[in-house]
């Protein structure tokens, strides 16, 4: 790594295709199109056209890169080979590197342990339509040593095997996407430069038996020490204009999405399925490391939205939700999370959060760990937790919280499952117009209602089942919460619900609990409640 960022910064604006050490030289003017055929290509050729393609990447001589300039590979063929790039395009002609021809993605891969593409201090580059894979490296490494990066689209590209083995500790998220063993790292923590990566797109991704995602992380300070002794010495320089969409995330070691030190970053119509599958624990059951599928460090104004999260088996983490030191103003909505170790789990430090939001989200059977808004006494602060439907989660707690804002939420915990709180009333903390199930209502919310939902169907497979059929007490009963204009599911909200569901009811009918049904159920969960707050006292 060391001989790459020597030779990037004496020969700026140069690509260096590793796979034969060749130099090219920049050219603003040029606007080529380059062919690289494995199958019929030849390097004797100029690779100018389809019919001269090269065979290989070494096949390219004498080039002159500059905006326009494409690079692109015969679907269908297969390239060892890892390209290092210092270079820029223009928002109007980036450099492209995608495929041509019919047939599937070319494979471009290595079996070093080393990035498929190093992209360093370049701007509006385009890479799309191809196949990367890496079984002991990483695939793309972005990064910026002496100027800022801008633009550059990653789309429709299959990363596949890189490294999905099991492990003993965090990743190494500071030398590259190999070290990360990442599909996808932008810079590094700690970061190398005070420079950001600004208007970053990926999208129609595919990621599969990766250890990792997309791992995004800034400049946290002058020092570039991510963990600083004293709140004043953090200063980032934030990514700005992430956006990630319409990506697919599966079968995965450890972490889909980290949105590290990004203002204003957007990850929305994502799956993430089966990832953090390294449980994280020592032969003797001790946690050993953390990780999460999509999850928040050090951001601003950013949002994780219309998301699939589910199958996590970290035992420390595997939450949907996870704002994480030093996040403020950021969202979670319309999230799908299911069959995780737990729905949430905060982990505010410094001053704690500010002005955080969770609402619209429906999870389900998010059951074996505890989820928490807070973790430590930081806390997080002027907190808003609405129209939430949290179906048999295990504990559920809403501690370290100040000024929050809990409402029109369903939550229904696994029989034996208690809620946790804090009761100092000079927090300024409300709750209002919740819906508890199977369990009692906390004294910080002892009007909130404590009836049968009224649920659509019993599939927990199915998230329909979790509308509100006609005649549901909690249809009409939530308080207006002004700017949001649609529920879960996607519709417009008709009616002010408590739930994630904001329509007139669907089709069935309501059942009450009966009478003696009811008294044997509160009974059950006061008991629970009691020998729950026993434990806690002589823990």
């Amino acid at each position: 790594m060391k001989k790459s960022i020597k030779l990037t910064s004496l020969i700026m604006a140069v690509v260096i295709l590793m796979s034969s050490l060749c130099i090219f030289a920049f050219a603003e003017e040029d606007k080529n199109y380059y062919y690289i055929d494995s199958i019929d290509g030849n390097d004797v050729n100029n690779g100018l056209t389809e019919s001269e393609a090269v065979k290989s990447i070494a096949g390219l001589k004498d080039l002159y890169i500059g905006p326009g300039t494409h690079f692109l590979f015969r679907s269908g063929g297969e390239y060892e080979c890892t390209v290092t790039l210092t270079a820029s395009g223009t928002k109007e002609n980036p450099i492209v590197i995608s495929s041509y021809g019919e047939g599937e993605k070319p494979l471009l891969y290595t079996n070093e342990n080393t990035d498929v593409f190093r992209l360093f201090d370049c701007s509006y580059i385009t890479l799309s339509n191809l196949h990367i894979k890496a079984p002991n490296g990483g695939g793309i490494w972005i990064d910026t040593y002496n100027q800022t990066s801008e633009g550059i689209t990653i789309d429709n590209i299959f990363f596949e095997d890189m490294q999905n083995y099991k492990v003993h500790s965090r990743d190494n998220f500071s030398a590259g996407a190999a070290a990360a063993r990442a599909a996808v790292i932008v810079k590094g923590l700690p970061a190398k430069s005070r420079y950001a990566v600004n208007d970053l797109t990926i999208t129609n991704c595919e990621v599969y038996n990766c250890g990792n995602g997309f791992i995004i992380w800034g400049s946290w300070n002058d020092a570039q020490a991510p963990w600083c002794e004293n709140e004043e010495d953090i200063d980032p320089v934030y990514n700005t204009g992430l956006l990630i969409k319409g990506c697919y995330f599966h079968e995965m070691d450890a972490e889909a999405v980290v949105v590290g030190m990004c203002d204003g970053a957007l990850v929305t119509h994502c799956r993430a399925i089966n990832c953090c599958q390294g449980e994280g624990l020592d032969e003797n059951g001790e946690i050993e490391y953390f990780t999460a599928a999509m999850w928040f460090w050090g951001s601003e104004n950013s949002t994780i939205q219309y998301c699939e999260i589910a199958g996590q088996k970290n035992f420390g983490d595997g939450m949907a939700v996870d704002f994480d030191s030093h996040t403020n103003n950021c969202t979670y909505q319309y999230i799908y999370s299911h069959d995780n170790i737990r729905f949430m789990c905060n982990c505010p430090n410094y001053s704690g959060h500010h002005g955080n939001t969770v609402r619209y989200c429906l999870s389900v059977n998010d059951n074996v760990g505890r989820s928490t808004t807070a973790v430590g006494s930081c806390g997080e602060h002027d907190f808003s937790f609405y129209n939430n439907t949290i179906v048999n989660c295990g504990e559920f707690q809403f501690k370290n919280l100040y000024n929050a804002y809990i409402a029109n939420n369903i939550i229904v915990p696994m029989d034996g499952a208690t809620f946790a709180y804090d009761i100092d009333k000079s927090r300024n903390n409300v709750f209002e117009n919740n819906c508890f199930y199977n369990v009692m209502n906390p004294l910080v919310d002892f009007g909130a209602m404590n009836v049968k939902p009224g649920f659509a169907g019993t599939d927990y497979s199915d998230p329909t089942s979790f509308m509100l059929v006609e005649g549901s007490p909690l249809i009409g009963a939530g308080v207006t919460i002004p700017g949001t204009d649609v529920d879960f599911y996607g519709n417009s909200i008709d009616s002010v619900n408590i739930g994630c569901y904001g329509g007139t009811g669907t089709d069935g009918e309501y059942e009450p609990e009966g009478f003696f049904e009811r008294i044997i159920r509160l009974v059950r969960n006061f008991f629970e409640t009691l020998i729950h707050e026993i434990a806690v006292i002589f823990d």
